[in-house]
């Protein structure tokens, strides 16, 4: 299967959303499941894409999945520090996994980091649990940083993202 990685377009904004919202559902990532409030910002494709850069996983005319890249802050930011680009929001659908989907979006990221001038770190974080996701980050020689593992929610003790860095 040949994958094509590319900035999405609206008319594909609805269908990332859903893939994410339910690559996310299906994992168990949400604590709240359909209730979550996280759920509405996974399914807001157009708000992400207004702040950041948005790739879309294609194969046969369909999306597989995406992934949203923040080259330099901003408002999509959470951990990204001065001279960082970072990763958020990385999902493929569930049944187009094990192809190479999540790890050539990622391979997207990184070289689209690399062509931000300034840019000496590709950033992300990640749930404990997502061990596919962390698999496809080694790989490509991301390391753990754990003294930048935070909360996003403070109140939920058992919500800690772990992060990693790739240095450019």
């Amino acid at each position: 299967m040949d994958i094509t990685i590319r900035q999405i377009s609206p008319d594909e904004y609805a269908t990332l959303g859903e893939i994410t919202a339910q690559a996310y559902l299906g994992d168990g990532l949400l604590d709240f499941g359909e209730s979550d409030q996280y759920l509405g910002e996974l399914r807001d494709v157009a708000k992400r894409a207004a702040a950041a850069d948005v790739l879309v996983a294609v194969a046969d005319g369909r999306a597989l999945g995406g992934v949203t890249f923040v080259p330099a802050g901003g408002p999509m930011a959470d951990i990204a520090r001065a001279g960082e680009a970072e990763i958020r929001m990385l999902a493929v659908a569930p049944e187009a996994r094990g192809r190479g989907a999540g790890e050539a979006l990622v391979r997207a990221c990184l070289e689209r980091a690399r062509a931000v001038e300034g840019c000496a770190r590709v950033v992300l974080s990640t749930q404990r649990t997502m061990h596919a996701a962390h698999r496809i980050y080694e790989r490509l020689g991301f390391t753990r940083t754990p003294e930048r593992d935070w909360k996003p929610l403070p109140d939920l003790f058992d919500l800690t993202l772990i992060t990693y860095e790739l240095t450019l």
